[in-house]
């Protein structure tokens, strides 16, 4: 899992670069080449500020700490993937922990969260809301809860053009003309890595006030 720490609108994924190889990474081999090891499996995370809510007892009190009736935060986002078909299928499950002020009666709560799968960081290719249900017990300040979320995404845009693969791969000597060029600083090269890139985000499905709470506070 590979936490996305930005807003919807931010720009692409900056791909990591690093002595050891990884799942999802661009590495360099000895100085002499770059080797691609990508997956077409969208990275999950939780984007900025989506990643908790705050539900206030009286809204026309105001946003402030007495009024504060559940808070909750999404927390073990894990997922899995299935990589195997021309359609990958990938699935994202998270828990929701929750607490609230008044411990009187049982109560539930439901939160809705949402999934989109982005494209080149910033490109909605779905969009799906779905709730989370919180069951408290008489007395019971703190509860769990638990959410699930899929996409499809198109295995053939998920992948590099074998001219793009070639391109970052090819081994470079010393003495050759573009042996100490970066193909990752060609626009075509990041572009191409920009259309293949997909995530899948997933966040509680806030109103602009609650949004704005959770970036001002």
């Amino acid at each position: 899992m590979i936490s996305s720490r930005k807003l919807l609108s931010a720009t692409a994924v900056a791909m990591v670069l690093s002595g050891c190889a990884g799942q999802g990474e661009i590495v360099v081999d000895q100085g002499v080449g770059i080797t691609a090891i990508r997956t077409a499996c969208p990275a999950v995370g939780v984007p900025d500020y989506t990643g908790d809510v705050t539900l206030f007892a009286n809204p026309a009190a105001g946003a402030t700490a007495n009024n504060i009736d559940v808070t909750a935060a999404i927390t073990n986002l894990r997922s899995t993937c299935n990589d195997s078909s021309d359609r990958v299928y990938s699935e994202a499950t998270f828990d929701v922990l929750a607490s609230r002020s008044d411990t009187r009666g049982a109560r539930r709560v439901e939160l809705p969260f949402f999934s989109t799968v982005l494209r080149g960081g910033s490109a909605v290719q779905t969009k799906r809301v779905g709730t989370v249900v919180i069951d408290f017990a008489d007395g019971q300040a703190r509860a769990q809860g638990s959410g699930r979320a899929g996409a499809f995404v198109d295995k053939t845009e998920a992948t590099l053009p074998s001219e793009i693969r070639e391109q970052i791969t090819r081994r470079r000597r010393a003495g050759d003309a573009d042996a100490a060029l970066d193909p990752l600083a060609d626009p075509t090269v990041r572009a191409a890595l920009t259309r293949a890139t997909f995530e899948l985000l997933v966040g509680f499905q806030l109103t602009e006030a609650q949004l704005t709470y959770n970036v001002t506070r």
